[in-house]
């Protein structure tokens, strides 16, 4: 009888197999766990992405409650806001904040008005040399992929994450991160250009709803100062 080589006599430790062929097989489904756990992740990551695009493409309006925190670079200061915002597309858009202070923010489809409740000022600009490649272009419908570089990101506090960096490099933000929540905008996170974070909370949204053109339309109030920029 042929005689079996050493290794191959050695009783086999608990689990049926020599130590270099468990290391082996171990290292095989790591391996295909990992390349499954990547190609899952980059399916999420696409995911986040074309909600973005298709929240672009197919929402042609909206409204909904919002609640506004920014924080300065350093981390130390917050402020709090709150209003309603409407949007209609193309070009159209308004933002009412009611809470800490009222402003009104309106886009008509050729002018940005901005009313300072408080002032009684107004102050007016070109719709495109105000939007660019900014946030509010992303409500106005603007060139998402010609304006701005769009990558996913990892889903926190329930929500799906799309990062927006424009392309421009002399604007005045670094980056926007866009929530959803299925397919419904939840959140706009900004980093601006000195390093401040906005961070918009939406609530109550209702996308493709019927608006009236009128609430997009603005008349400076009687006796208001009115600056054009």
């Amino acid at each position: 009888m042929k005689s079996l080589p050493p290794e191959a006599a050695a009783p086999l430790p608990a689990g049926g197999a020599p130590p270099a062929a468990r290391r082996s097989r171990f290292r095989g489904v790591h391996l295909m766990l990992g390349a499954g756990l990547a190609l899952w992740g980059a399916v999420v990551r696409a995911d986040s992405v074309d909600t973005l695009r298709e929240f672009v493409r197919d929402v042609k309006s909206g409204r909904a409650a919002f609640t506004q925190t920014v924080t300065s670079a350093d981390g130390a200061r917050k402020k709090t806001s709150s209003g309603s915002f409407e949007f209609l597309r193309p070009n159209r858009f308004r933002f009412g904040y009611t809470k800490p202070f009222e402003q009104l923010i309106v886009a008509d489809g050729v002018k940005v008005w901005i009313y300072d409740t408080d002032l009684n000022q107004v102050s007016s600009r070109r719709l495109a040399q105000a939007l660019g490649a900014t946030p509010a272009a992303l409500l106005a419908g603007g060139s998402l992929d010609g304006d701005f570089t769009l990558a996913a990101q990892p889903a926190a506090g329930g929500l799906d994450w799309a990062l927006a960096t424009p392309k421009a490099k002399d604007g005045p933000f670094q980056s926007m991160r866009v929530g959803f929540k299925g397919k419904d905008l939840a959140a706009v996170e900004i980093l601006d250009s000195f390093g401040q974070h906005s961070l918009l909370q939406f609530s109550r949204f209702e996308p493709n709803v019927a608006l009236d053109a009128d609430r997009f339309r603005y008349t400076p109030p009687a006796g208001a100062d009115v600056i054009e920029q």
